[in-house]
């Protein structure tokens, strides 16, 4: 009695799975079907912009690009693909478009001219043309009005990147009347007082303060610094050591 519900389980079970394996396999088939008009897209960004066509080309995909939309990068050189869309290992169907931006390089500027202008009016156009001030040498030149650019680094007109500092060359009124600051660090400061007295520079901002380790009235620090030229009118700062008493 049990042999024909039996069967009949087993014809229901064996129908279930055939089923099953054809929804399957229609399943599958029709992903494969769908699936086989994309492309995975390739990673372009650093890419050569001669190399992005034939690169999107092996994939099926076409390239998209608005040079206006090229803007510049101060680290993907100029000529490579700075961006792209859709990115790359995104899946796009065949014949799509990838859009991509090329950079344009680290954005240059023009070096102004501030010959002949004072320091002043030379940091202001720097300022406005997005640079800065570099170091400030004094030299001494004939016929030249004293304290105004004489020369530049860069030249005028030179393309630098954003913010390179253009060092400047100061007239000064006389090559006997300039020298070079020494280094005094050290060295004691009564010395260090009657040596520039004596030739005539005046001595303005001494300060005084403890240091742990080394003797009262040594020079600690200094301004203007070593190597930096300086005229008889400059005055000259320094700090100098004392004891704990002197100090309190």
């Amino acid at each position: 009695m049990l042999t024909k519900p039996l069967r009949a389980l087993g014809w229901i079970g064996y129908t279930g799975l055939t089923a099953g394996f054809f929804i399957l396999a229609a399943y599958t088939s029709f992903s494969l079907f769908v699936r086989s008009g994309v492309t995975p897209v390739p990673n372009l960004v650093g890419v050569n912009e001669e190399e992005v066509a034939p690169r999107l080309a092996d994939q099926g995909l076409r390239l998209r690009h608005n040079p206006e939309a090229n803007r510049y990068d101060d680290e993907v050189p100029e000529g490579r693909v700075l961006q792209q869309s859709p990115v790359a290992g995104s899946l796009a169907k065949r014949g799509s478009g990838v859009e991509v931006t090329i950079s344009l390089g680290p954005e240059l500027l023009e070096v102004p001219d501030v010959r002949g202008q004072i320091l002043q009016a030379a940091q202001v156009t720097l300022a406005a043309a997005g640079m800065a001030l570099g170091r400030t040498v004094s030299v001494y030149s004939v016929g030249a009005v004293p304290g105004t650019v004489i020369d530049q680094d860069p030249l005028p007109s030179t393309h630098v990147g954003m913010a390179a500092p253009v060092v400047l060359f100061l007239s000064t009124e006389s090559r006997s009347d300039t020298f070079l600051m020494p280094d005094l660090v050290y060295r004691e400061y009564e010395a260090v007082r009657r040596f520039f007295e004596q030739r005539g520079f005046r001595l303005g901002s001494v300060k005084f303060e403890p240091y742990e380790g080394i003797d009262p009235g040594i020079v600690l620090r200094q301004f203007p610094l070593p190597g930096h030229p300086i005229r008889r009118r400059d005055v000259i700062s320094l700090v100098v050591t004392t004891d704990e008493q002197a100090g309190a």
